[in-house]
């Protein structure tokens, strides 16, 4: 492939957000025409610039990541969205595929990864690891209750009709945080509301 793509960045940790800038100038056929700190900046730069390709941080100070690709593909559906996250995904992977998201990346991935990862996408494919391949590959799709120990106090909580200021209280976190491990966890359970997320939740193996 031999056009050039432009690509932008939103990130809102600024060294993470100029290596990436960096690395992708590196990558043949791509022009990277910004950098954007927040969901709402990464929508204003994407309507200017209208690059084929976003690498996009999961945990943003104004929406979680799944939130931000439902936006993007909503309004402009041939953006091919890498997820560029330090969590692990795994129990969001149908989410983010049902949102036709192009890829998820570790932030902890090689240059040589990364860069094949672009590679990729700019071909209409994409690259999954090895672990993940294998457990799609004999079940059919990733586990929805990969929750660790403070997702599951948290999602019991919310069940019992705690409101997120009450939860931010009890474990000592402002209210966006909670907000946005929320969204996480239903990310995770697969739940696109509160009531769906306490549905599969109470059904879950966690739930007792």
């Amino acid at each position: 492939m031999n056009e050039t793509v432009k690509a932008l960045v939103i990130d809102d940790h600024p060294l993470v957000a100029h290596a990436t800038k960096e690395l992708l100038e590196d990558t043949d056929c791509i022009e990277v025409v910004g950098i954007a700190k927040s969901a709402e900046e990464g929508m204003e730069q994407i309507k200017k610039h209208q690059p084929g390709l976003v690498f996009l941080d999961y945990q943003l100070p104004d929406l979680s990541g799944t939130d931000v690709a439902a936006q993007i593909k909503k309004e402009y559906p041939h953006i091919h969205i890498v997820i560029f996250t330090g969590h692990d995904l795994t129990g969001a992977m149908n989410r983010l595929i049902e949102l036709k998201v192009s890829g998820v990346l570790s932030k902890e991935s090689s240059i040589r990864t990364i860069k094949n990862m672009v590679n990729c996408i700019l071909d209409n494919h994409t690259m999954l690891p090895l672990s993940l391949y294998h457990q799609i590959q004999l079940s059919g799709s990733p586990s929805y209750e990969d929750l660790n120990d403070e997702e599951v106090m948290m999602m019991g909580m919310v069940v019992k009709g705690a409101t997120h200021d009450q939860i931010a209280d009890h474990i000592h976190m402002s209210k966006r945080t909670v907000d946005n491990y929320l969204r996480r966890i239903y990310d995770k359970l697969g739940a696109k509301s509160r009531m769906e997320a306490m549905e599969k939740f109470i059904k879950s193996r966690h739930y007792t």
